[in-house]
């Protein structure tokens, strides 16, 4: 099995070697949605963009980007092909990249109104959300609580998979919130908390107490290209030694940070 594997490994060493030539050194290119905020904007707006800054600047390169709606086909017609060499923002896990070590762990949150007779919701199976007009993602891992839980029947679906460019799913769950379409809306953390502050009406629960399955919390990484391990090892290093200032930038921005099992906020929330 040891030697089956060592066989394999070395018949893959001139392919690696040549995927890992392709990493510009001269700049930090990176892969980004140009209407993704709060996460990346082609304004340079969003937390993301914020945290490519630093790398860069660390790095002492110029940051340069190549724009492409993160829909089906954005590792594919980006990264792979070489038309740049990090994802700033990626789930651990996902078999499309090499990730880095992970910079943050978020979970996904509930967000109703501060004066509302949900803003003591802790949990989603609390019996306060039995009637409850909810805004979900299909397709998105608390739907699956949300079935489960049968409060289906007043959900209200919103896309997932979207050109943000022309489409604002995030944005139209909130507005429904607040203007009382809606009683709650379930969000991916790091979108529905920086979007909130837009709303001081509107109170973000990080979702902790949640122990069936799909678990709700992610480790966000960066992405690079198989094979690509110096480049990997760099960016490990990189975010080892600024992991504060990356805090910060995402502390700012009003993403909810979480330990690494998703059971509590992480020190300095």
């Amino acid at each position: 099995m040891r030697l089956a594997l060592a066989l394999i490994l070395c018949a893959a060493t001139p392919a690696v070697a040549q995927v890992a030539d392709l990493v510009d050194r001269s700049q930090l290119r990176v892969c980004a949605d140009p209407a993704n905020l709060p996460l990346s904007a082609q304004d340079g707006s969003g937390f993301e963009n914020r945290i490519a800054e630093l790398i860069a600047a660390r790095l002492d390169v110029p940051l340069t980007y190549t724009w492409f709606p993160q829909v089906n086909g954005f590792i594919r017609q980006t990264l792979s092909v070489g038309k740049c060499d990090v994802v700033i923002g990626y789930a651990q896990g996902d078999e499309q990249v090499l990730n880095t070590n992970h910079y943050y762990t978020s979970t996904h949150v509930l967000v109703v109104k501060a004066d509302g007779p949900l803003a003591g919701v802790t949990q989603l199976s609390d019996p306060a959300l039995t009637e409850a007009k909810i805004g979900v993602v299909a397709g998105a891992p608390p739907t699956t609580h949300v079935a489960r839980l049968g409060l289906m029947k007043n959900a209200k679906p919103y896309n997932l998979m979207t050109d943000r460019r022309v489409e604002d799913p995030a944005g139209d769950m909130l507005r429904d919130v607040e203007d009382g379409t809606t009683d709650a809306a379930l969000l991916w953390g790091p979108i529905g908390g920086p979007k909130a502050k837009d709303y001081p009406d509107l109170k973000v629960i990080p979702l902790l107490n949640e122990a069936a399955t799909p678990r709700l919390f992610y480790r966000i990484t960066m992405g690079v290209r198989a094979g690509e391990d110096n480049w990997k090892r760099e960016l490990n290093s990189l975010i080892r030694r600024n992991q504060d200032e990356i805090d910060a930038i995402l502390r700012d921005a009003g993403v909810p940070l979480v330990d690494d099992y998703g059971t509590a906020l992480k020190a300095g929330n």
